[in-house]
């Protein structure tokens, strides 16, 4: 397993533990406070747990290598893990809005407010340092699972932020309705982050074109090092997890033996994958009539 794979998979176990601490600190703010607000956080906590889960479970089967029946790898298995979280959190975000919806017209007094906080407060500085781990661990690791959930754990940090200082807001003022309403901001704040989660992880599914700075590497390393090519044309990319798949034609001059489009090809195959760290690349190479004077111009 390379060693890019394995520090992936150590780190979303990690997450796992993690979650686990953070869940068992923010129940215990509730528990301390009864803030519903306070509950909706626990509650996304959850969520955190299961999503560091199916994170670590994607990346055990992203890393199996190619096969009979999956000859492309297993790496798409990071989009169904981002996927699954987003539809997780959409289910947290239902859940918190059923909770608040009675408090509404019951509102309680909050009970010892500043050990529940407390806690709550240094939940959230665990969850804000482990989210920036995951957020650079996924970049430099290609990884979509790990970037899913750093984004998600953030994005709980946020709404931990802004439900500390409404709960603190709601003991100072005397206005207990302002706990379920936080809630209910809560909730909407996890379906937006979700809905981006999903929307993501859709396009990997889709296989939608690398971005454009990407593009842009690929082309200059294909115009770099196809000396004795013609051109290159229709250029077709994908993402696929940590792999990035490059297509395209490479026409040569039609009296070029095999052995010196073979070497042209190798050539290619080196620049690209050290252009971009993870690249598959598959050339079909032409002759000089079948040339279409459009793409990467060699000569």
């Amino acid at each position: 397993m390379p060693a890019r794979t394995a520090t992936a998979i150590r780190t979303a176990l990690q997450s796992v533990l993690v979650a686990l601490m953070v869940l068992g600190l923010k129940y215990l703010a509730y528990v301390l406070t009864g803030s519903v607000a306070l509950y909706s956080d626990a509650l996304e906590s959850i969520i955190n747990v299961a999503a560091a889960i199916g994170a670590y479970l994607a990346l055990r089967v992203s890393a199996r290598p190619a096969d009979a029946g999956h000859p492309y790898g297993h790496s798409k298995a990071e989009y169904f893990s981002a996927v699954a979280e987003g539809v997780l959190i959409a289910l947290a975000a239902i859940s918190i809005a059923l909770t608040a919806y009675p408090v509404f017209f019951a509102p309680r007094v909050l009970d010892a407010p500043l050990p529940g906080l407390l806690i709550s407060a240094g939940a959230s500085v665990i969850n804000f340092v482990w989210a920036g781990v995951l957020l650079r661990t996924g970049r430099a690791r290609r990884s979509p699972a790990l970037i899913a959930d750093g984004r998600h754990v953030m994005s709980d940090v946020v709404t931990s932020i802004g439900v500390l200082g409404g709960v603190v807001l709601a003991r100072l003022t005397g206005w207990t309705v302002l706990d379920p309403l936080l809630a209910v901001l809560v909730a909407l704040n996890i379906l937006w982050s979700g809905y981006g989660l999903v929307r993501d992880s859709v396009g990997g599914l889709m296989d939608a074109a690398v971005d454009p700075g990407t593009e842009k590497l690929i082309r200059q390393a294909i115009s770099d090092q196809a000396d004795g090519a013609l051109e290159a044309h229709d250029l077709r990319t994908r993402h696929a997890g940590a792999v990035t798949f490059v297509e395209f034609h490479l026409v040569v001059p039609g009296e070029m033996t095999v052995e010196q489009a073979h070497a042209i090809c190798d050539r290619l195959e080196d620049a690209l994958q050290l252009a971009v760290e993870g690249a598959n690349v598959t050339i079909h190479v032409e002759p000089q009539e079948k040339a279409k004077h459009q793409g990467v111009l060699v000569l």
